[in-house]
């Protein structure tokens, strides 16, 4: 029988750091997950995005968190913030290389015929890194916030182990061999070292 987990598995990161590869381990693992497949899997997430569009607006509705206990949902790093107190929360927080984080939003946008200047990914890095210190420290100060960083390379390349540290962290009752399975090294394309 499956672990109760009366809290929220919220899985986060940065745009293309890995939160749908995440959600599949989960979903494969047999955690329920959030998802209402509006945004259709592509080129970019072949096997799908895995969101909510209702997390978008967090701001103004958050009834729908009560019925979310026990399940995962993807929420991206900035719409943490909006989320209310009174829940507990277990944070899978995506972390990846910065520069494969820029050249795959980079591939994303030329694919959808809006390019993007090399040029700026300078400051978009020094951007992300400023906003990942704050929200560090934003979490570390709020005891319903239990958080596991995950490292996309990682997942990539030794999946059983973060399969396994991905269900300690959620209390077990997770299939690890599904989820390991879950994972497909042929999607990660924009490598730091290619």
């Amino acid at each position: 029988m499956p672990p109760a987990r009366d809290y929220l598995t919220l899985v986060s990161g940065l745009p293309r750091s890995g939160t749908s590869l995440l959600m599949q381990m989960l979903a494969a693992g047999g955690m329920p997950v959030l998802t209402d497949s509006e945004r259709e899997a592509d080129a970019d997430n072949p096997r799908g995005y895995f969101e909510l569009e209702k997390v978008k607006q967090l701001k103004e509705e958050t009834g729908w968190l009560a019925e979310a206990r026990g399940q995962a949902v993807k929420v991206i790093y900035r719409l943490l913030y909006d989320l209310p107190d009174g829940y507990p929360y277990r944070v899978i927080f995506l972390r990846r290389d910065l520069n494969e984080v820029l050249r795959s939003q980079r591939a994303m946008l030329e694919r959808m015929g809006t390019p993007a200047d090399p040029k700026d990914d300078p400051q978009l890095a020094e951007m992300f890194a400023r906003d990942l210190a704050r929200l560090d420290a934003w979490l570390a100060a709020r005891p319903h916030f239990r958080m596991l960083n995950v490292q996309h390379r990682s997942v990539v390349e030794r999946p059983w182990e973060e399969a396994r540290r991905v269900a300690e962290f959620l209390d077990g009752g997770l299939d690890q061999e599904a989820m390991t399975r879950a994972v497909d090294p042929q999607l990660y394309r924009q490598r730091k070292d290619r």
